[in-house]
């Protein structure tokens, strides 16, 4: 990753925070961006500290000028941007069909879905003045299975695998690469809100008896994003501990 710059929204926290470590620890400069400037200064700082190269961008991925001024940045700051992880994302009004608010169902999609064609439109578009690239998205392994309750978060999961697969379509003659991830329930923040017997219920549906952990994402993030992929595009890889096997 040694002269590589990339850019990881929903930097913060989570799988988004392992990845942008794990990036700035493989030599990579890295644009840390999420709404939660406090936290994401904090893991820039935790970057620096290990030696390596980072800046922090606060930006809304559900705002299309602020995804295009996120690139900017990018750009302008290390003259170049060769990779973009856009993970930034929520878990959205928990509601059968019926019962969904059409606020709650705008604000998921908003944040999930549009957020991911906003961050390619102008991601991509960088990329084409470098020569090359690699996009990963960050799905879900509701992207290809149903879940009571979350009927705008799976939506938004399925149609990012979609677009992921187009872009690649449209993109890879060109020497950008587009892939999505699709991680199982991750042990991280947004299920902070759950309390221990839905946990379990959760940890039940996964045949290696427990959640994901971020680090583990992340590895996989990272070698989509490096050279030793560089035949996989147009692909969607779940890392699920077994979720989508039964």
């Amino acid at each position: 990753m040694k002269g590589k710059v990339v850019i990881v929204t929903g930097a913060a926290s989570g799988i988004g925070e392992a990845t942008a470590l794990l990036f700035g620890r493989e030599g990579a400069k890295v644009v840390v961006s999420d709404i939660n400037s406090e936290a994401g200064q904090e893991v820039v700082n935790r970057i620096e500290k290990n030696g390596g190269k980072a800046s922090f961008f606060k930006a809304d991925v559900a705002s299309a000028a602020e995804n295009k001024a996120l690139v900017d940045f990018a750009v302008k700051t290390y003259g170049k941007l060769d990779i973009a992880v856009n993970n930034a994302g929520i878990g959205g009004e928990a509601n059968k069909i019926v019962d969904m608010s059409l606020e709650g169902w705008h604000r998921v999609i908003d944040v999930n879905l549009h957020s991911i064609f906003y961050g390619m439109k102008y991601q991509i578009e960088a990329m084409l003045r470098n020569g090359q690239g690699s996009v990963i998205n960050i799905a879900s392994i509701l992207g290809s299975v149903g879940f009571e309750g979350s009927a705008g978060y799976v939506a938004a999961k399925h149609a990012a695998v979609g677009m992921t697969r187009t872009a690649a379509i449209e993109y890879s003659s060109q020497k950008i690469r587009v892939n999505a991830v699709g991680p199982a329930f991750i042990d991280t923040p947004l299920l902070d809100q759950l309390d221990d017997e839905v946990k379990n219920q959760l940890i039940s549906l996964h045949p290696i008896g427990r959640l994901g952990r971020s680090e583990e994402v992340a590895e996989l993030i990272l070698w989509l994003g490096s050279d030793k992929a560089s035949f996989a595009t147009g692909s969607y890889y779940p890392i699920d501990g077994g979720y989508l096997a039964r």
